[in-house]
């Protein structure tokens, strides 16, 4: 039986926040996907780390309900996690999901 694996492709600077410790929960736009570890990929480089918590819901419920800052490290308050996350994805209306991890190497 193959196991799913999440790959979630992010930009250097996300990157280095993961690889650094500051950034812990990686947000995306749409349902949870399966698998309970995940990888992250910026050009060739490669991180992994195990999925402990995915929630899934509104975007602004997830921001009070999870440390924004281990979202979003550069935000100052939620409005700012909120805002930054509308650049991205152009709403912040429909679900979202958070997913809480722990790098393995």
């Amino acid at each position: 039986m193959v196991k799913k694996t999440p790959l979630f492709m992010v930009k250097k600077e996300v990157f280095e926040r993961i690889k650094t410790g500051k950034k812990t929960i990686e947000l995306r736009k749409g349902k949870a996907k399966s698998g309970d570890q995940a990888v992250f990929q910026c050009s060739r480089k490669i991180l992994r780390g195990k999925i402990v918590r995915t929630d899934e819901g509104n975007l602004v419920t997830l921001l009070q309900s999870l440390d924004f800052k281990q979202i979003i490290p550069t935000a100052q308050n939620v409005e700012e996690a909120e805002a930054y996350i509308k650049k991205l994805y152009g709403t912040t209306e429909g679900t979202f999901t958070a997913y809480r991890f722990v790098l393995t190497r």
